[in-house]
């Protein structure tokens, strides 16, 4: 039987502990003096000593650390509150990072035997960040070996499991992160993505995920396996998972890049955000390219009536103009060059980048011909829901059933490829329970 994920994804007033607070609402408490840092720390860490054995989520904790950081955090907000003085935005809220970001004094080992004794001597540059807007680093969360899988797993930490449903994957790669958050472990979380990395995790644990527009959030510091962390991989992004939609507002601005030359403008939205009214929808919710699981469109097709009953114009044929399988083939082999070690020379590997580049910016302008007259598309993460433990074999030969028939594990990617390759953002709410076995999907 599998432990009671948290609370929180359903709102505050569903809350019965601490822990299960959203961020938002962990802040507000905190500014108005009525919840404690050392309280809200405290719940998390018992939380995590109740029942992440099971899960297996934070595979590295400092509490003595975090305690101390905690305690400072609560002598800083009584001292605010007497002075009348800001908080940060992130004041006293538990965090851990992803086991492929670096915070100081704690291992990094990006799930990889030979750097199961590495200790990160500084803070990547997002983990810099939310330490300074006031959050309290617990420790880090699993993920699959050099980040690169749909589950997480590795010989260091072995295998986390789904909240939900224990004999389940919770994804990859930033599964530990989604996995946390849906527990309680924590109020938010960091992740990665390159292929999928935030989105499933966060349709399979039922929590919130945002996959920023590439360069938005600094990805410096993530070992990328082609520089070291020194520059920014191609595809590549940072961003948060959390327990609500005002979660990730809330993270997004601590994590998004500000500084010059390189200061995003952007546009105003072309509908009103608090009622929606403008927005326009385009519904793609399975393709002949990847048939989609009875049990996810069982979710996905409510949630899209829904937006209809509530007045937003949704089109359940809008397509954008390009082949999926097309995109998928040269995303797939974007996403595989960023995550393999560059070669010398202009020799023909490069050119095979370049060509592949230069089929994906005619994708990107393609995407960019749909947008100009649709504000959101909803599509699914994956084509199946959660599913059971698979790690025999490779990425490439294992095999994913799919209404009643066996289809390639790599399929699992298509979705979020064709419109990560194209840098495009996504936001992965919480949209449900499959009929048959009660697991989340966004």
């Amino acid at each position: 039987m599998s432990p009671e994920p948290a609370a929180g994804a359903g709102g505050d007033d569903a809350a019965t502990e601490p822990c299960d607070l959203t961020a938002v609402g962990a802040r507000r408490l905190i500014g108005a003096g009525r919840l404690s840092p050392v309280e809200l720390l405290e719940s998390c860490l018992a939380r995590a000593d109740a029942t992440d054995p099971a899960v297996n989520a934070l595979v590295t904790r400092d509490d003595a650390a975090a305690r101390d950081a905690a305690q400072r955090a609560a002598r800083a907000a009584a001292d605010a509150a007497a002075r009348d003085a800001a908080l940060g935005p992130l004041h006293g809220l538990p965090v851990a990072v992803k086991d492929i970001q670096a915070a100081a004094g704690l291992p990094t080992t990006f799930g990889a035997v030979p750097f199961a004794d590495n200790v990160a001597a500084v803070d990547d540059p997002i983990v810099r960040r939310i330490r300074d807007a006031g959050a309290v680093v617990v420790g880090k969360t699993n993920l699959p070996r050099w980040s690169a899988d749909s589950q997480s797993f590795n010989e260091i930490f072995g295998t986390t499991n789904n909240p939900w449903d224990l004999t389940r994957v919770p994804a990859g790669s930033s599964g530990g992160a989604a996995a946390a958050v849906a527990m309680g472990f924590t109020g938010f979380e960091l992740g990665t993505d390159i292929g999928g990395s935030i989105r499933f995790p966060a349709s399979f644990n039922g929590v919130w995920g945002h996959k920023p527009s590439w360069g938005v959030v600094p990805t410096t510091g993530y070992l990328d396996h082609v520089a070291g962390g020194d520059t920014e991989a191609d595809i590549n992004v940072s961003g948060p998972l959390a327990r609500s939609c005002d979660d990730l507002e809330l993270l997004l601005d601590v994590l998004a890049r500000r500084e010059a030359p390189w200061i995003p403008q952007l546009p105003a939205p072309r509908f009103d955000v608090d009622s929606g009214d403008g927005l326009r929808v385009a519904a793609w919710l399975d393709d002949p390219s990847c048939r989609v699981d009875a049990e996810v469109l069982a979710v996905l097709k409510p949630a899209v009536a829904a937006l209809e009953a509530a007045g937003v114009s949704v089109d359940r044929d809008a397509r954008p103009d390009l082949d999926p399988d097309e995109a998928w083939e040269v995303g797939l082999w974007l996403v595989r060059a960023a995550m393999t070690l560059a070669g010398e020379g202009d020799g023909p590997d490069h050119r095979s980048w370049l060509v592949r580049h230069a089929r994906r910016e005619e994708l990107r302008r393609r995407w960019a011909e749909f947008f100009a007259d649709f504000d959101v598309v909803v599509m699914p993460v994956a084509f199946v829901p959660p599913f059971e433990h698979l790690q025999e074999g490779t990425f490439s030969d294992r095999l994913l059933t799919c209404n009643g028939e066996q289809r390639p594990y790599p399929d699992v990617t298509r979705w979020t490829i064709l419109t990560g390759m194209a840098y495009l953002p996504a936001t992965v709410p919480p949209l449900g329970l499959t009929p048959a076995d009660g697991l989340p999907i966004g």
